[in-house]
């Protein structure tokens, strides 16, 4: 097991790509117009497509498994507050932080957060995790 402390960070950042979100749809097949149709999106409150918020979650799990705590984390649990919507073009960055490991098992519970290039929180949340 890694050896993990609390206050431990890992980020990563990226744009969210016209691509992204279309072969998110894709796979999850989650077509809602929302995400596939500018003309639909331009009459919502948003007034143009977002990008998924699972999408967004998605990148909260490939900061475990590949920066904190790393390959071969396993997935227990989460928690997710959608705060702002993420725009196509945006550039977040997703960071967790180890906020307590369990005494007896190797199970750490990490604060998730996600921002965009204004440094707004767009997603927040919380992991619990099994690392090996």
């Amino acid at each position: 097991m890694p050896t993990l402390e609390p206050g431990q960070r890992a980020s990563m950042r990226k744009t969210i790509t016209e691509a992204d979100v279309v072969l998110f749809g894709c796979v999850t097949g989650d077509q809602n117009p929302l995400h596939t149709d500018e003309l639909t999106a331009r009459e919502t409150r948003f007034g143009r497509r977002i990008a998924h918020g699972m999408l967004a979650a998605g990148l909260i799990s490939a900061v475990l498994g590949m920066r904190l705590p790393g390959p071969g984390t396993i997935y227990l649990n989460q928690s997710l507050s959608f705060k702002k919507p993420i725009f196509i073009g945006d550039t977040i960055t997703t960071t967790v932080e180890v906020m307590s490991i369990r005494e007896d098992k190797p199970i750490a519970t990490l604060k998730n957060t996600i921002t965009n290039q204004d440094g707004e929180t767009v997603v927040e949340g919380e992991s619990l995790v099994f690392v090996s």
